[in-house]
């Protein structure tokens, strides 16, 4: 029997998603655009497959508020075994290195300080940074040596929930960048011993938090059109924390056209690096402000 072909749809907004365990980020993204029939999609950053939690998928024009989303804060709750290094630093990986330490409390709530603030961290092997144009992950899985070089990033908060003698739990707060498996090796290796991620949950990711975020059976139980439309959270829900320029109808007509335009009053921002142009509160455009004026970088439909 033939099957009539899914009409794709212009479809805005994002979808915080709980991602499931043994779920990848694109999976995750084929999934949720095909219960909107959504034309197009995207992610706010990565979650490895074997970690749950907060994976903001952007449908539609939302796509192009991305970066927004991406470069803010993320927050992750973790635990980690003590006693074995693996190759992946997560249950993934084969065990390629075991101590016989365990660390006391106090020895791990004392170390924390050490990885706060902004530090050097080298990525895991098993990583999406492209080596000569290829992803590390393949290399290593080739059997080939990957040599990261040591990247900066910023950890808010670390702080230790829970502490047994074969394993730790903690809840890290941190920017763009950080790698939780390659926290957890670093920890370890400072205590004299070793270790691996086997529970990873994101809590956070710059807005959106587990408070409001739907799950893959949430979103099928809903009835399709505007019972599941009504779980999509608007585009501006993404640009919380980011600068926002109200627009009158003139300036935003020259926006919409990719024009930039004068900011007039005695509160209109000079310089910023970062900012978004409204009209009647619908985000139109993303773009930058200098010497007092908005230029879009990216013009919202």
């Amino acid at each position: 029997m033939n099957q009539t072909k899914r009409v794709k749809r212009d479809v805005s907004g994002w979808v915080v998603l709980n991602k499931p365990y043994d779920m990848t980020s694109t999976e995750a993204v084929g999934k949720v655009r095909w219960l909107f029939a959504a034309k197009k999609g995207g992610h706010a950053g990565t979650l490895d497959p074997l970690a749950t939690g907060i994976l903001p998928i952007a449908l539609g024009e939302a796509t192009k508020t991305v970066p927004q989303v991406q470069d803010g804060r993320k927050i992750y709750r973790f635990a980690v075994k003590w006693g074995e290094a693996t190759a992946t630093d997560d249950a993934e990986g084969k065990v390629v290195a075991t101590s016989d330490i365990r660390p006391a409390r106090g020895a791990v709530e004392a170390i924390l300080s050490r990885f706060t603030g902004t530090i050097q961290q080298v990525p895991p092997a098993y990583s999406a940074i492209k080596v000569d144009g290829e992803r590390a992950y393949d290399l290593a899985r080739a059997g080939e040596t990957v040599t990261l070089a040591a990247r900066e990033i910023t950890i808010e908060a670390l702080r230790l929930l829970d502490h047994a003698e074969d394993r730790s739990s903690f809840e890290v707060e941190c920017q763009k960048g950080t790698y939780v498996r390659s926290l957890a090796r670093d920890i370890a290796e400072a205590l004299g011993t070793r270790a691996h991620v086997i529970e990873l949950h994101r809590a956070a990711v710059g807005p959106f938090t587990d408070a409001v975020a739907v799950t893959i059976a949430q979103l099928e139980a809903a009835a399709e059109g505007e019972a599941r439309d009504a779980l999509l959270k608007p585009i501006t829900a993404g640009l919380v924390g980011v600068p926002e320029i109200r627009l009158d109808p003139q300036q935003a007509a020259a926006i919409r056209h990719g024009n930039p335009v004068l900011l007039t009053g005695a509160t209109a921002p000079v310089m910023l690096e970062d900012a978004w142009a409204s009209f009647k509160g619908a985000a139109i455009a993303t773009g930058y402000v200098e010497a007092g004026q908005f230029h879009p970088r990216r013009v919202i439909l």
